[in-house]
């Protein structure tokens, strides 16, 4: 296996990489509030990779992936934005490899996708898709038997 491989990180590092890191900031649908959240964490080098929104009536629920979770995290507590996390799935998807084949190897897998959403940017300029679905270790090993490669968390911070 090449230098560099998922494999070589594991053993270097002594563990298996960290899934990438998605942030639900919940917010009042109230005009200028997304900006605010994106301001504060670009305002301390927090860099935006992945972004959604699910808007309702009342309020507003942002989907981020950032490069320094760690930070994010810090910068939203202490500026009082609630927040969950989840651990996603994130899958490079590169010339003859379409949308349709990750779902071809996650429908033959038997896995309920919940969302998904593009990387805005990522380290090397490959498109890539978050996904959030059911049993995302299982999903992880069927889109690696399928030739594609999973994105970690270290692969996506600067």
């Amino acid at each position: 296996m090449p230098l560099g491989s998922v494999s070589s990180t594991r053993t270097a590092r002594g563990r298996t990489p960290e899934p990438a890191t998605q942030f639900s900031v919940f917010i009042p649908n109230k005009l200028g509030r997304m900006h605010d959240v994106v301001r504060t964490l670009a305002a301390q080098e927090v860099h935006v990779l992945a972004l959604t929104l699910l808007d309702t009536t009342d309020s507003t629920i942002i989907r981020l992936i950032v490069d320094d979770p760690d930070r994010a995290r810090e910068l939203l507590t202490k500026h009082a934005f609630p927040f969950t996390e989840t651990k996603l799935v994130v899958v490079e998807i590169e010339g003859e490899r379409q949308l349709g084949d990750v779902l071809a190897a996650l429908l033959e897998a038997e896995l309920n996708i919940h969302y998904t959403y593009p990387l805005l940017t990522r380290p090397g300029g490959k498109s890539a898709l978050a996904i959030s679905l059911e049993h995302p270790d299982v999903a992880e090993d069927a889109l690696k038997r399928h030739q594609f490669t999973v994105l970690y968390q270290g692969d996506l911070s600067r």
